[in-house]
């Protein structure tokens, strides 16, 4: 999972409020309504300029005056809940993916995600298109072992259409038990018709790196997160790397969605001499935009053989290392386009137990290039299919080694 910054650090996808329509019926004439505001306190604290509230506690009132739940099942929604809802609303309106308002058991998620270890099935969502679509499987998770894929839209989740839900919704229906089941109903592009996966739900502790070694001098990092650890982690695999004396680097960032901000410059820091740009950050026009620049370590020249390899699950923090290393000419990119999530999010407490995660800023390439707006196009783009998967194909990792070798 991705992790949240509270200071301009970290990046975290969230959800978009899908629209359904009802049926329904109201009698037209009716205008007898109280004019005071009916159940709550209004201090009006902090209230805008130029904005008329009257329609908000006009429904406000109506709502508490008139409404009947249409159905017994309905659960009774008490005043607090309703200011809840009419912040998610608020969120909504903004029709930004990103900022998300967390009621209180929302809040608990979200904090068990930021910890890295939870009971589910092990993947990144978000609420898109009508659909809940997979950025990526975590590493050895149980929905990767189910054959869940980067760009599977689920339409199902034990049955219920996931049309109208938001990506914190269908969190909350995925997430179980060890040991208990969850039916998605997905759609794959690769695919004619839409199929069921049974995913067996377990402890999830995100995994972060591996390597290994190839005949010919190559070595593979394959790094599946940016955590607080990564750093330390990745300047290991590094070590390895140097005292193993290959000469040739291929970095796996596929299916990896991100995380800490200064996980990516850390590692972007090995490759690029001081002072370098990583990323831009891009407050909008009425603020100074903020430049993050290399640490300078640099302990590679320019003989380093470099590949990177990205596809449709690389999001965030992967698409800054990525792009940062491909644009200053350090690493050559093969895969597919990257997920093109480049915007930067901060999480403030509401009350005590609520939570806003509000977009602040746009993420820019080292060349000013928007990474929300099309991703990162690799150099080499190469697809990577079902019948591949099912041959025990790679194409991507092995244009990757051709490039490598050249």
């Amino acid at each position: 999972m991705e992790f949240l910054r509270k200071h301009a650090a970290l990046l975290l996808l969230g959800t978009i409020i899908a629209i359904s329509f009802y049926s329904f019926g109201f009698n037209s004439g009716e205008k007898s309504l109280s004019t005071s505001v009916v159940g709550i306190e209004n201090t009006m604290e902090g209230q805008p300029l130029n904005v008329d509230f009257a329609p908000f506690w006009k429904a406000w009132n109506l709502i508490n005056e008139k409404y009947v739940p249409a159905s017994t099942t309905l659960k009774t929604v008490d005043n607090q809940q309703k200011v809840w809802g009419a912040i998610q609303g608020l969120t909504g309106a903004l029709g930004d993916p990103y900022t998300v308002f967390f009621p209180p058991i929302e809040s608990k998620l979200f904090e068990a995600d930021i910890r890295g270890n939870f009971e589910g099935v092990g993947m990144e969502i978000l609420a898109q298109e009508g659909a809940i679509v997979v950025i990526a499987p975590l590493k050895e998770s149980p929905a990767e072992r189910a054959g869940i894929v980067a760009g599977d839209r689920i339409i199902k989740i034990n049955g219920q259409e996931t049309s109208s839900l938001s990506t914190e919704d269908a969190v909350q229906l995925i997430r179980g038990k060890k040991g208990t089941t969850v039916t998605f109903t997905v759609f794959r592009n690769e695919v004619d018709e839409s199929f069921e996966v049974k995913v067996v739900r377990d402890v999830i502790d995100i995994p972060t790196i591996n390597t290994r070694e190839l005949p010919g001098g190559i070595f593979v990092i394959e790094l599946y997160n940016f955590s607080a650890q990564s750093p330390n982690l990745f300047r290991a695999a590094l070590r390895e790397f140097i005292t193993s004396k290959n000469d040739k680097l291929i970095l796996d960032l596929r299916n990896n969605p991100g995380g800490f901000l200064e996980a990516a410059i850390d590692m972007a820091s090995w490759f690029l001499p001081s002072s370098k740009v990583v990323v831009r950050e891009d407050f909008g026009k009425e603020h100074e935009e903020k430049i993050y620049r290399s640490k300078g370590y640099d302990i590679f020249t320019d003989n380093l053989k470099f590949v990177i390899l990205v596809d449709g699950g690389s999001a965030s923090a992967s698409e800054i290392l990525a792009g940062a290393l491909a644009e200053h000419g350090r690493a050559r990119l093969v895969g597919g386009k990257t997920f093109g999530k480049g915007s930067v999010q901060e999480l403030v407490d509401i009350t005590s137990e609520t939570s806003l995660k509000i977009t602040i800023a746009r993420w820019l390439t080292p060349n000013g290039v928007s990474i929300s707006q099309n991703g990162i196009e690799p150099e080499f783009p190469v697809e990577y299919t079902l019948e591949d998967r099912k041959a025990g194909r790679d194409p991507q990792f092995e244009k990757a080694v051709e490039i490598v070798k050249q």
